[in-house]
C-alpha cells in the first residue's frame, strides 16, 4: 500500500481572526496538511508568536506572499485578507492550478460593477470572477464541487440568506417586504483597532451601525433575487452587541398563504435542510440563541407566524467566524475535494 498522502494547503492571511480559525481548524482535518502561512506585517515570525495558546501545536513562519512559490508547495490556498487583495492574488494562483477560497468579498459578486459601486475598488479581472461560485453549501453545493474559486460569504449574509432561502425558493412570502435586523459580536470587524470595538465603548451597549448602507446589503440581495427569480431590493440593519462571537439575524416578512401557521413552516424548513448536515431547525416554540453555535459550523433556525400580522419571524443564528467565515470556507473545501462535509468541522459548541 502507498504511503496516505494528505493535501497540502496554505492561507494568506493568518494573522487575523478567520486566519486563526482556519489555522485551528485544519490541525484537526484528517485530509490536509498545513505547508504555508503568508502575510506581511508578520514575516519571518512564527504563527506561536502571533497566537501563543497555539505556539506548541505548530511552528510554521509567517512568509512573503509569494504567489509562484505558494502554489508551487500547496494545492489548495485560503485567501483571509482585506477587500480588495484577494483579486490580485487569485488569477496567479489559479493559473498556476491551484484551488482557491477566498474569505473576503472580491469573488461574491457576479457582477462586479456592483462590487465597484460597494467597495469602490475597479476590478478587471471579469472573466476569473465570472467563474467564482458564491460558497453557501446550502444552496450551491454542486456547483461548489466543481469550482476551482469560491467566493466565500460574509458572516451577516450567511446567518440571513439561511433565514430567509426556503421563504423565497417556496414562494411563501412577499418578498418585498423582508426585513433583516441582525445582531452580531465584536469579532465579526476583525482584528485591528477600532474604537466602537474597546470594551469601555462596546460593553453594556447595542448599536445600528451602517444603516441603509452595510456592504453585505448587495450580497443579501444577489442571492435573495437568484432564490425570488428577479430583482430584489431587501432591508437590513446591523447592530453590534456586547459579545466577542455569535450572530442573530431575525427575519420579518409578510407571508403569502396568511393561513399558514407555524408548525407548517417548521415542516416546509425542515424539508428544505434535510440533506444540509450544518443546520438545526428547532422544535415549535424554541428560539435559537447564539451560545448554542459558539465553537461549531451549525446554524440553528427557529421559525415563528404572527397571525395578526400575517408575518412570518424567522430566527438564525451561527459562530459567526466559524459557520459564518472559517468553517464554512472548510465545508466548501470539503466539497470541492469531495470528502464528507462534515469532516473536520466542529459538530457541538461548548455550553454554556
Amino acid at each position: 500500500m502507498g504511503k496516505f498522502r494528505r493535501v497540502p494547503v496554505g492561507i494568506v492571511g493568518a494573522s487575523g481572526y478567520g486566519g486563526v480559525q482556519l489555522v485551528r481548524l485544519l490541525m484537526d482535518h484528517p485530509e490536509v496538511e498545513m505547508v504555508y502561512l503568508g502575510g506581511e506585517s508578520s514575516i519571518g515570525k512564527s504563527f506561536g508568536d502571533l497566537y501563543p495558546h497555539l505556539a506548541h501545536a505548530t511552528n510554521l513562519l509567517i512568509e512573503a506572499v509569494e504567489p509562484e512559490i505558494i502554489a508551487h508547495r500547496c494545492e489548495v490556498v485560503f485567501l483571509s485578507l482585506p477587500n480588495g487583495l484577494a483579486c490580485q492574488i487569485a488569477p496567479k494562483l489559479l493559473e498556476k492550478g491551484c484551488k482557491v477560497l477566498d474569505l473576503s468579498a472580491d469573488y461574491r459578486f457576479s457582477n462586479l460593477t456592483t462590487y465597484t459601486n460597494w467597495y469602490g475598488t475597479e476590478r478587471s479581472d471579469h472573466t476569473i470572477a465570472a467563474t467564482a461560485v458564491y460558497g453557501l453549501p446550502e444552496l450551491y453545493r454542486d456547483r461548489i464541487a466543481e469550482a476551482q474559486l469560491i467566493g466565500c460569504p460574509g458572516s451577516y449574509p450567511t446567518a440571513s440568506l439561511l433565514a430567509l432561502s426556503p421563504l423565497l425558493k417556496q414562494g411563501l412570502i412577499r418578498p418585498e417586504t423582508a426585513i433583516i435586523d441582525a445582531k452580531s459580536g465584536t469579532s465579526s470587524s476583525g482584528r485591528h483597532a477600532q474604537t466602537n470595538l474597546l470594551l469601555a465603548e462596546a460593553d453594556n451597549s447595542i448599536a445600528a451601525f451602517n444603516v441603509g448602507r452595510h456592504r453585505h446589503t448587495p450580497e443579501i440581495e444577489q442571492i435573495c433575487s437568484h432564490l425570488a427569480g428577479h430583482e430584489l431590493t431587501i432591508q437590513f440593519t446591523p447592530h453590534l452587541i456586547p459579545i466577542v462571537r455569535g450572530i442573530l439575524a431575525t427575519v420579518y416578512a409578510t407571508m403569502s398563504d396568511p393561513g399558514l401557521v407555524r408548525d407548517d413552516l417548521i415542516t416546509i424548513f425542515s424539508a428544505f435542510y434535510r440533506n444540509s448536515p450544518w443546520v438545526r431547525v428547532c422544535g415549535s416554540g424554541v428560539y435559537p440563541q447564539t451560545k448554542w453555535a459558539n465553537g461549531s459550523n451549525l446554524c440553528y433556525i427557529g421559525v415563528e407566524v404572527d397571525p395578526r400580522t400575517g408575518r412570518v419571524i424567522v430566527m438564525s443564528a451561527i459562530d459567526n467566524l466559524i459557520k459564518g467565515q472559517a468553517g464554512q470556507a472548510i465545508q466548501c473545501l470539503n466539497l470541492m475535494m469531495g470528502w464528507d462535509e462534515t469532516l473536520g468541522l466542529p459538530k457541538l459548541g461548548f455550553y454554556p
